[in-house]
């Protein structure tokens, strides 16, 4: 079966940067599920609940951006170790560098993206087209957990395992 997970044997991650985003992305799964449940329900029972979708979309921004900086924070992004397990420590030590500083070029990407797309939307107050959610706030949210993200990737490296 193979050995058990890294991140399994660690303790999750404390702090206060951890905790609201445990909490941010909770909420956001928690609302997500409630929702859809209450959609679903409604659809067996003859009640159209209008807009479910458009709330269960931005529930699920708030999950994904705090599940990233939750997995970021406890380093348990998935990692395939078939070639740093036969280097020796500095090689692997130095190839984890080399990694961490390509995740976080991923991430700030991502955030460069996002940013420039919420720039392009902010004036004109983009909104969902039946509850009129504003979506310049969702993006503005996944653009600072992809910021934070590509942070931490550049920090952890350098602390200790345990920090």
């Amino acid at each position: 079966m193979g050995e058990p997970s890294p991140v399994a044997d660690r303790p999750p991650p404390q702090g206060p940067l951890a905790r609201t985003a445990f909490l941010i992305g909770g909420a956001g799964l928690l609302t997500a599920t409630a929702i859809d449940s209450l959609a679903v329900l409604g659809r067996h029972t003859g009640f159209a609940f209008l807009g479910s979708i458009e709330i269960v979309q931005s529930a699920v921004v708030l999950a994904a951006s705090g599940a990233v900086v939750v997995a970021t924070l406890a380093r348990g992004h998935a990692a395939v170790h078939i070639l740093t397990d036969r280097l020796s420590p500095a090689a692997a030590g130095r190839l984890a560098h080399a990694a961490a500083i390509l995740s976080a070029l991923v991430f700030v990407c991502m955030a460069v993206g996002s940013a420039w797309l919420m720039m392009e939307g902010w004036g004109g107050h983009e909104r969902t087209e039946l509850l009129r959610i504003p979506l310049r706030w969702l993006r503005l949210i996944w653009t600072l957990a992809a910021l934070l993200v590509a942070a931490l990737f550049l920090i952890q490296p350098w602390r200790k395992r345990g920090a």
